[in-house]
């Protein structure tokens, strides 16, 4: 099935046919293959569109971009086994959390007609999650998926990041979905090593050819048209994306890692908690600070094969910060797919289940980053648990440094 999202003015009732032509239709050739199709005639863009029967008398979900301060009259058009239907109103709903920019992640609903119409030479959108009955977990390709919201300027931290997913494949991820404007040369030939293998999707991201997307996360702060590179949009995209082939989806950042701390890996993890909150589809994550600065003081870990690779090694970094219970804490998600609605970076914003808060010493996120706090600041913590894997962990990272050519041997 194809979908088209017009504004009125782009259609009238002349397009309309009797239903003795209904044969003669034929659907439309432009399907957009990008993953960011402008509206004709309006500032908003669309992103992907999801079969969606959750809500009551809606049938397709549109993930896209408004501008909250343009409004349109909004209408769906759909081909189908060689027919085209009639319009009928879209109805949009931005979603409330946008930080104060002016572009804002809305889901656009539309209900699926009966009646076939005239073609149209706007360009359509694919419509996936078509499989109504898929219910069983067992049907599904993946127990867990990563979802890595923006991947923007020359980042290339290449160190950490091929340290992150070695991780998360020994705690049994089998995915990870990552959105990339851009990035640095030394990353992407990783990103094609990990894309090659299978175990990542890289999600072409250009949305600086159509806004001018803020690096920060307040509007007040940093300006621009659109929050953090449109950071809420890919991670609502991420669950549809991942919605009837992944268990479970983590949504979190390229420096974080979901590290359960009383079994040995992801799925051990979830299967106690489903049992303990048994109607519960989102699974909030305490952060954790481990301060980039302060360095474990053997250096043990401070290894010279990786002493030309760019990037942070998270393994010398074992010192987080006290969390302050005064002030609010942020949190992470993993989430049932089928059960959430409309996410935002640190909580759901619509959910059909129940949602739990996860205590630290059961699962934390290592989170290696610059500290909110002093290096001589006393509320400093250690915790060594990534050193359980080292073992595993180190030869994974050395083999793919050395599918890069980023690995020194040190015995040549």
């Amino acid at each position: 099935p194809l979908l088209l999202l017009f504004t009125f003015s782009d259609f009238s009732m002349q397009n309309y046919i009797p239903r003795h032509e209904w044969p003669t239709v034929t659907c439309p050739f432009l399907v957009s293959q990008q993953t960011i199709t402008p509206i004709d005639d309006t500032r908003h863009l669309l992103v992907s569109g999801y079969m969606d029967q959750r809500v009551k008398g809606l049938d397709v979900r549109i993930i896209s971009i408004f501008n909250k301060n343009a409004t349109h009259p909004m209408h769906c058009l759909f081909c189908c086994a060689g027919s085209l239907s009639t319009s009928t109103p879209a109805s949009v709903f931005p979603h409330r959390e946008n930080f104060g920019f002016p572009y804002v992640t809305t889901d656009v609903m539309c209900q699926i007609p009966q009646y076939p119409t005239k073609p149209s030479n706007h360009t359509w959108l694919p419509l996936r999650n078509r499989n109504k009955h898929l219910s069983d977990q067992e049907q599904l390709k993946f127990n867990f998926t990563v979802c890595i919201s923006n991947l923007f300027g020359d980042y290339d931290n290449v160190l950490q990041f091929v340290q992150t997913l070695e991780m998360y494949r020994l705690l049994g991820v089998d995915r990870v979905v990552i959105y990339k404007t851009s990035c640095g040369r030394n990353l992407d030939r990783v990103l094609q090593i990990y894309s090659q293998e299978g175990f990542l999707e890289v999600v072409p991201w250009p949305i600086d050819k159509y806004l001018n997307p803020s690096p920060g996360w307040l509007f007040s702060r940093s300006g621009g048209d659109v929050h953090y590179f449109g950071q809420m949009t890919t991670l609502n995209e991420c669950i549809y994306r991942s919605m009837e082939r992944s268990c479970y989806v983590l949504l979190n950042d390229m420096d974080e890692i979901i590290m359960p701390y009383q079994h040995n890996n992801l799925m051990s993890l979830m299967d106690a908690l489903q049992t303990q909150h048994p109607e519960t589809g989102v699974f909030l994550i305490e952060n954790q600070i481990f301060s980039k600065t302060i360095f474990e003081p053997s250096r043990r870990f401070h290894l010279p094969q990786w002493e030309r690779v760019p990037g942070v090694n998270i393994l010398e970094h074992i010192y987080k910060e006290k969390p302050n219970r005064r002030i609010s804490h942020r949190y992470k998600m993993i989430i049932q797919p089928r059960m959430v609605e409309q996410t935002s970076v640190h909580r759901v914003i619509k959910t059909f289940s129940n949602k739990v808060k996860v205590p630290v010493d059961i699962c934390g996120i290592i989170h290696v980053r610059d500290s909110y706090q002093e290096p001589g600041y006393k509320d400093f913590r250690m915790d060594k648990h990534l050193w359980d894997f080292q073992e595993l962990l180190i030869p994974r990272v050395d083999e793919v440094l050395k599918k890069v050519e980023l690995y020194k041997d040190y015995d040549d």
